[in-house]
Parts: structure tokens; C-alpha cells; sequence
């Protein structure tokens, strides 16, 4: 992603498994996404699993841990664009505009994002459309990996040439 754009943001909101946190810090080093956690975490953030997931990334990720909902939510700068993604929506992932700088907010792994949050931004509630009815939800960590690029796509991500 070039460093002229700012760059996309992704927040968990009270993340509860490790692995998957991990595996997004990973996602995030790769594409120089910021990651935001909002407490309460579901673990410890020295959890063996967290950093096992994340690799050795987490030095190359940009990343902060906020108290609680209303104090991220008062440190945004005005007219910041937050995404929200669950399960629902009236309109899918890939029919929305990205541009840089927006914030992809994520709920916990058992019960989504607050139906009161959802309420509050229906205007910039999105979700991942399913084939089958019958399945609740894919992983956080996937889910996080297919807005994300759609978003970089969309804002002109440039990865560097291959070295292979």
C-alpha cells in the first residue's frame, strides 16, 4: 500500500480466541493494516497461542489496546469512517466504498458486534454473504482477511514485485 494513503485499520471488539487475534496481527503486518483490540480480550496478551499465531510479526505491526468502546470511539478524529461487519446487513462486503483510512470494526468470536452498535450505523453496517443458510459464520480471522482485501483493492494496494 503506498505510504502516501493512510492506512486501513481494522478493530476487534472484545476478541476472545488467541489464535485468531494472532492471525490477524499476521494479516495486518503483511498489508500494513493498523490493528485496534478493544477490552475486554478474551486472553492475556502474552498468551503462548497469541504470539505462536502471530509469528514473529507482531515488531512489524502497528497496533494499540483501548479500555473500552466509548474511549476508542472519543479518540477518533472527526468524520473517521468505521465499517461495520456482521452477520445481516443489507448490503454485502463488496458493494460498498472503501477509501483509506476507514476502520473495518469486527465483533467477538461468540456473539458478533452489540445489536445496539449495529442499531447506531446501519448506514455503514456490511456483511459476508453465504452460498449456504445453514452455516452461522465463517472464522474472525477469515472473515477480517476477505473485507480487508477487498478494501485494499479498492484503495490501490500495490504490493512489492515478487522475489520469486
Amino acid at each position: 500500500m503506498s505510504k502516501a494513503h493512510p492506512p486501513l485499520r481494522i478493530v476487534l471488539l472484545e476478541p476472545e480466541i488467541p489464535p485468531n487475534t494472532g492471525n490477524i496481527a499476521r494479516l495486518c503486518a503483511g498489508t500494513g493494516a493498523e490493528l485496534h483490540l478493544i477490552e475486554p480480550l478474551g486472553f492475556e496478551l502474552n498468551d503462548r497461542q497469541l504470539k505462536r499465531a502471530g509469528m514473529d510479526y507482531w515488531q512489524h505491526v502497528q497496533w494499540k489496546v483501548w479500555p473500552d468502546w466509548p474511549g476508542f470511539r472519543a479518540s477518533l478524529p472527526a468524520g473517521s469512517r468505521l465499517w461495520f461487519i456482521e452477520q445481516g446487513a443489507p448490503r454485502g462486503y463488496h458493494q460498498a466504498t472503501y477509501a483509506p483510512g476507514d476502520w473495518l470494526v469486527f465483533g467477538r468470536e461468540t456473539a458478533g458486534l452489540p445489536t445496539a452498535l449495529i442499531q447506531q450505523n446501519e448506514a455503514t453496517w456490511i456483511d459476508i454473504p453465504m452460498a449456504n443458510p445453514a452455516t452461522r459464520s465463517l472464522n474472525l480471522s477469515n472473515c477480517v482477511a476477505i473485507v480487508l482485501f477487498e478494501a485494499l483493492r479498492q484503495t490501490g494496494f500495490e504490493p512489492p514485485p515478487s522475489t520469486v
